[in-house]
């Protein structure tokens, strides 16, 4: 069963060599919307998430909505465990995916084909897990016998289909995302669509950052409105979006 939990947690960022920068601290205030602190070091940290209490079940298809700056992508980021927390707990049940950033582990110098099983890996994909999908990979990508070819030759269109492909072979329990994404010409970007539905509908949790309130209201049943690393509003789409879009 899947689920994702938070008991009080919360994510300090040190900065460092802050320290008798009048000018830099002001702005460093303003940009972190006043949520400047320093640990028992004495560095100076910022507050990216503090004292967040809620759970996911299986089923949620939450939106994450909120200013720049006011947590979303460092949410996101100790939901996929890039960031753990300084304080407090964050329990997670299910294999997690992320599509915040897709050509992520790509390398230019390798082919289209070694990508795939960097990216593969990357995603935590097992050699004899990737060779069972690699067809499917490559047939979707549409790159015929250009994968044999260094990625550094290819188009940024051709580049997306690859690292798009790879990242939506598996089927997560729990899925990230940071705004809907759009790939490809309009041949491609229907096939990507279509794909990337089926991937939403059959994940047990959906978890999507966005700025788009017809995004949010189209896909979710739930919706955290993140103030300055804080929960400000949790509840209907109808209802959070109203607040925070008027």
């Amino acid at each position: 069963m899947a689920s994702i939990q938070f008991i009080q947690a919360e994510v300090n960022i040190p900065i460092f060599n802050a320290h008798n920068r009048s000018l830099k601290n002001r702005l460093m205030h303003i940009a972190s919307g006043g949520k400047l602190s320093a640990d028992t070091s004495g560095h100076v940290v910022v507050r990216a998430l503090h004292g967040l209490n809620f759970s996911f079940r299986e089923g949620d298809r939450v939106g994450l909505i909120g200013h720049n700056g006011a947590g979303k992508s460092t949410l996101l980021r100790v939901l996929c465990g890039v960031y753990a927390p300084t304080q407090g707990k964050v329990l997670r049940q299910g294999s997690v995916s992320s599509l915040i950033d897709v050509s992520l582990g790509i390398d230019h110098e390798a082919t289209g084909r070694e990508n795939i099983y960097l990216r593969g890996a990357f995603l935590g994909l097992s050699k004899k897990e990737i060779n069972a999908c690699l067809g499917k990979i490559i047939a979707f990508s549409e790159l015929g016998e250009f994968i044999d070819l260094p990625v550094r030759t290819y188009s940024s269109g051709m580049h997306l289909r690859l690292a798009f492909s790879v990242s939506t072979v598996i089927q997560p329990e729990i899925l990230l995302m940071d705004e809907w994404l759009s790939v490809g010409d309009e041949g491609f970007k229907q096939k990507a669509e279509a794909r990337l539905t089926e991937i939403v509908e059959s994940t047990k949790i959906l978890v999507i950052a966005s700025h788009s309130r017809d995004l949010v209201l189209k896909t979710c049943n739930r919706v955290l409105w993140l103030e300055h690393g804080m929960i400000k509003m949790d509840g209907e789409p109808d209802e959070v979006c109203a607040a925070y879009f008027g």
